[in-house]
């Protein structure tokens, strides 16, 4: 298949005006200028000088979890049955069926990270799937992805003040964070010693302690960011900090990191006191401060198929147009650690790709074809 006569925007720091891609069997195999582009018998679409780019990411949601339209029946984001569930997977939560699904797709957005909820303090393991299949296990770019970490009110709220068990407290938070690590640490330690030892509640945090994944910490007020980041130090963590509400006022901290917030919602009445601030502008000041970012629609909190409006909004509030678009695309990736496939459009990455008949960013801009491993999606 070629796309061609589009600007081709990369991902990569690379803008063509006029350019082409290539790809066949789910992967990219080229891409570049249409004065170079070498002789193809093969299917063509004509973007007609309107604009190609890697399909479209949220880092953090909860699609196909937490289903569109439906209450409890297709509720499967929290086990508030206990405080720490590191074994729960939102693989064998994840309904291929939610409506949330298509809408996303024809939006542009071809890939996302489905997480558990925030109501536990661990919450379980995340999985980066791409938004067309009939089945999980074919829908899958990575899992686990990483796993779940919440600070701040919403385990204080479901845990201290709902059931008066621990955690009752941000000092309980840290403390069950600690204390579960630390099991994971001795338990990875007897392992490697050659003891017969196994604990489903412990094992998904090896890959982890390894570095193998991130940690996605929940946390939208900066003093709970900031304890996400001194316990992910304590035990040398991959991480990146989601929600990052209340940034702007550690920014140059932050920075210091060289993680990627994955920053959102920013649309909406604020539903709690940590929320207050949320602003389309937090993405600019943190990219002001030296970071890097993506951003969330935390659908279902916000519908996933607003992303390229949230990225639009982080425009009109002084994030530079390509500075948001990595934040949806590349940069959406690495927090998720799956750039090595997705993101940008490069040979050997896989071929999901928008055409889009304007800027993405415009309000009357819709895709002209959607492209998920090579094949059109409608």
């Amino acid at each position: 298949m070629r796309l061609q006569n589009g600007i081709v925007l990369t991902m990569e720091g690379v803008t063509i005006p006029c350019g082409y891609v290539d790809f066949e069997e789910g992967k990219i195999t080229g891409c570049g200028a249409m004065e170079n582009a070498p002789a193809y018998s093969g299917e063509v679409l004509d973007a007609k000088g309107g604009y190609i780019l890697p399909g479209f990411i949220d880092a953090h949601t909860h699609i196909g979890i937490s289903e569109e339209g439906l209450r409890w029946e297709g509720e499967d984001c929290n086990e508030t049955t206990g405080a720490v569930t590191v074994e729960m997977r939102v693989t064998d939560g994840f309904n291929p069926f939610d409506t949330a699904i298509a809408k996303a797709r024809r939006a542009g957005v071809t890939a996302a990270g489905v997480s558990p909820g925030s109501t536990n303090v661990i919450g379980g393991q995340i999985a980066a799937v791409k938004l067309v299949g009939r089945n999980i296990d074919d829908m899958i770019v990575k899992a686990p992805a990483a796993i779940k970490f919440a600070l701040g009110e919403n385990p204080k709220r479901n845990y201290g003040n709902a059931k008066g068990s621990e955690p009752m407290t941000r000092m309980a938070i840290a403390a069950v964070m600690r204390r579960t690590l630390e099991k994971a640490k001795r338990y990875a330690a007897k392992k490697e010693a050659g003891e017969d030892v196994w604990d489903d509640g412990l094992e998904p945090l090896l890959p982890l302690l390894r570095g193998d994944i991130p940690a996605h910490f929940h946390a939208h007020r900066a003093d709970d960011m900031l304890t996400a980041i001194r316990i992910a130090k304590e035990f040398g963590l991959k991480y990146s900090i989601l929600h990052a509400t209340g940034a702007e006022s550690i920014a140059d901290l932050l920075a210091q990191t060289g993680t990627i917030p994955v920053v959102g919602p920013s649309m909406g009445p604020s539903s709690k006191p940590e929320t207050q601030g949320a602003s389309f502008a937090t993405c600019a000041r943190l990219h002001e401060a030296g970071m890097e970012v993506a951003i969330t629609t935390d659908h279902d909190v916000t519908p996933l198929w607003l992303l390229p409006m949230f990225a639009a909004m982080c425009v009109r509030e002084g994030l530079s147009e390509d500075a948001a678009l990595r934040a949806i695309t590349i940069n959406a990736a690495r927090a998720l650690g799956v750039d090595d496939r997705i993101g940008s459009i490069k040979p050997g990455k896989d071929a999901d790709i928008v055409v889009y008949d304007g800027h993405p960013f415009h309000y009357m801009t819709k895709p002209m074809a959607v492209f998920i491993n090579g094949k059109q999606a409608e």
